[in-house]
């Protein structure tokens, strides 16, 4: 009797992986001075809708695998334990990279353009206020704060 041949994994992608590298190219057009400038703001947006999907689903999934005690590799030779402790450390450093890209590229590509990104702090009470009550009656709107411009909101989904 013939004995199964398992393929190679080095010949196969891990879909997850896969899917990081898109949203990395997705940010590299953010980041292309080439692009019109709310356009490039557009796909970072689109970047940080992405990655909140994707970690709510699959990485989630991955997470529920390995808590249920699966330690079958995928066709790419990786468990999902092992697949997790990657993906975590590629996430960690995508999410770094999109916070660069807006902190260092964008926000100071919108000013040159007279466009101001103001934290609630900053605007009038009056603006301020029909911001709190715009938001807080659309309780199906998902907002974020981003660290490290306090105060900034964010309408992600």
């Amino acid at each position: 009797m013939a004995q199964d041949v398992l393929p190679d994994p080095e010949k196969f992608f891990n879909r997850h992986f896969s899917w990081m590298q898109f949203n990395e190219r997705v940010l590299e057009e953010a980041r292309d001075p080439a692009n019109p400038l709310l356009e490039r703001v557009k796909f970072l947006a689109i970047t940080a809708s992405n990655l909140d999907e994707f970690v709510e689903v699959r990485v989630a999934g991955l997470m529920q695998q390995a808590e249920h005690g699966n330690r079958e590799p995928g066709p790419d030779g990786r468990t999902p334990d092992t697949v997790l402790t990657e993906l975590t450390a590629k996430i960690h450093a995508f999410v770094a990279d999109q916070y660069a890209c807006w902190r260092e590229e964008l926000v100071p590509a919108l000013e040159a353009e007279s466009i101001r990104v103001l934290g609630l702090s900053q605007l009038r009470p009056q603006a301020r206020e029909h911001i709190e009550n715009l938001y807080s009656r659309r309780s199906n709107r998902c907002l974020r704060r981003l660290p490290s411009t306090p105060r900034i909101l964010f309408r992600t989904c």
